[in-house]
């Protein structure tokens, strides 16, 4: 569980808590239920209506999941799919579909089924792209879904603040009750903007992160089974597939790994140094002269 969301959630609203507090001010006075009710239950609805209801739902299924952030590290997967091309070389490729009976990710037990089952290698890239590009729409629109929550609430507020200030004038005769008035009119406005930033926009942001993540979990995955299929050698598959992981998402030693080949050092004590008991060839002629 990555607890991002929770902790950053927490720390906002603590700061808005600390910043009242300062002030001595009262937390109660923004805790108002009237434009408490409009900004979140506008704000909602008019997210509805800008989609389908089944874009709706697909959000709300998708909400979970933002907090508990639940990821598989890439090295995970990278291993289990060595561990699959080791039984492959050993057992063949029919191997495979008891190995699929023992996978719970049912995009892993697809392909392997596919592989035993003879599937050509083009079709078999094919269909795991289609079930990748299927994956990764839904989690756009569950994104795209808060997103638009996150735009559309600061105009709510500023809607329950125009409501509120209309009623203001309504008093005018009574000067002693305005100051209040006003300053519950703009808690609406204040709930828009606060419901936006410190709310929407940011699960918004985190569903479109765990999507790219899992997209690139199933890409990973794709190419070790396609490899696999081919015939890949086993150490050979791993060593291609950390390649393709970033180097902030490899552990700390093979990061390191990483980096100094990227960077074309040589490993002190690899380093070959000519013989002392050989002559180099101008020796061996400034010797004949």
């Amino acid at each position: 569980m990555d607890p991002a969301t929770l902790i950053g959630i927490a720390l906002a609203f603590g700061s808005l808590v600390a910043m009242i507090t300062l002030e001595h001010a009262s937390v109660m006075s923004i805790l108002l239920p009237a434009p408490m009710i409009l900004v979140f239950g506008a704000t909602i609805a008019v997210g509805i209506a800008g989609g389908t209801v089944r874009d709706s739902i697909t959000a709300f299924k998708a909400l979970p999941g933002a907090f508990r952030g639940k990821t598989i590290p890439p090295v995970q997967v990278i291993d289990q799919v060595v561990g699959i091309a080791e039984t492959a070389r050993k057992s063949g490729l029919l191997a495979l579909e008891q190995e699929a009976d023992n996978v719970s990710d049912p995009f892993l037990r697809g392909a392997l089924q596919s592989i035993a089952d003879g599937t050509d290698g083009d079709e078999l890239r094919m269909q795991l792209e289609d079930e990748i590009a299927t994956k990764a729409r839904s989690g756009r629109s569950a994104s795209k879904f808060f997103t638009s929550l996150g735009g559309y609430a600061p105009t709510v507020g500023i809607v329950g603040t125009v409501v509120s200030l209309t009623h203001v004038l309504e008093n005018l005769s009574t000067p002693e009750t305005l100051g209040p008035m006003i300053a519950t009119a703009f808690v609406a406005t204040l709930w828009g903007l606060l419901s936006a930033n410190f709310l929407w926009l940011p699960i918004g942001a985190r569903l479109r992160r765990l999507s790219d993540i899992e997209i690139d979990r199933l890409t990973l995955l794709m190419e070790g089974v396609l490899a696999v299929q081919a015939g890949s050698q086993p150490r050979l598959l791993g060593e291609r597939l950390r390649a393709m992981v970033p180097l902030e998402d490899l552990p700390k030693g093979e990061a390191k790994a990483k980096a100094a080949g990227a960077a074309g050092e040589v490993p002190a004590g690899k380093i070959k140094t000519k013989s002392k008991g050989k002559k180099s060839a101008a020796e061996d002629n400034a010797e004949a002269a």
